[in-house]
């Protein structure tokens, strides 16, 4: 169930401020399937309900609120089910998602380098929505590993034995 949209035709969605990887998966899931043209509010936590009520913003991976973690499962886990995206890929994304956003590194091997990665971009920006920009591509990247080159491998020396 998408939520409505504004006067211009978008989504307007709000969470806390300082994104780490769940908080930055669900916008780049909002805008890649559901609304490109999606707008993400980042808030002091203490005001995201009214942000949310002053711009008719949706709250998001914020406790008590519909688009939040389900037991184990994380916020993006959320959407991908209410949004019924059936993806091979995005599910295989959930998991890297799921195990770098809940301290469960062991779920699959990439989610220790996602969440090393998903630190590093918030270290680099101090303005959430360039965080949020610069991660998109991050998060594109994985996903194209999810579709298309799982069984992939990189290996050196090319052809033999290392000397």
């Amino acid at each position: 169930a998408i939520p409505p949209r504004n006067e211009k035709g978008r989504t307007v969605w709000v969470t806390r401020s300082r994104p780490k990887v769940d908080r930055i998966a669900c916008p780049w899931l909002i805008r890649r399937f559901v609304d490109p043209d999606a707008v993400f509010l980042f808030v002091d936590p203490a005001e995201v309900h009214l942000v949310a009520d002053r711009f008719a913003a949706v709250p998001f991976d914020i406790e008590g609120v519909f688009w939040s973690h389900r037991g184990e499962r994380c916020t993006f886990d959320t959407m991908i089910e209410e949004f019924g995206l059936r993806i091979e890929a995005l599910d295989r994304l959930a998991l890297v998602v799921r195990g770098a956003d809940t301290a469960r590194l062991d779920l699959v091997p990439q989610a220790a380098g996602f969440l090393a990665a998903s630190l590093g971009l918030s270290r680099m920006f101090r303005d959430d929505l360039e965080q949020l920009e610069a991660s998109m591509l991050l998060y594109d990247a994985f996903f194209r590993w999810c579709r298309d080159a799982t069984d992939e491998t990189h290996n050196w020396p090319a052809g033999g034995k290392a000397q």
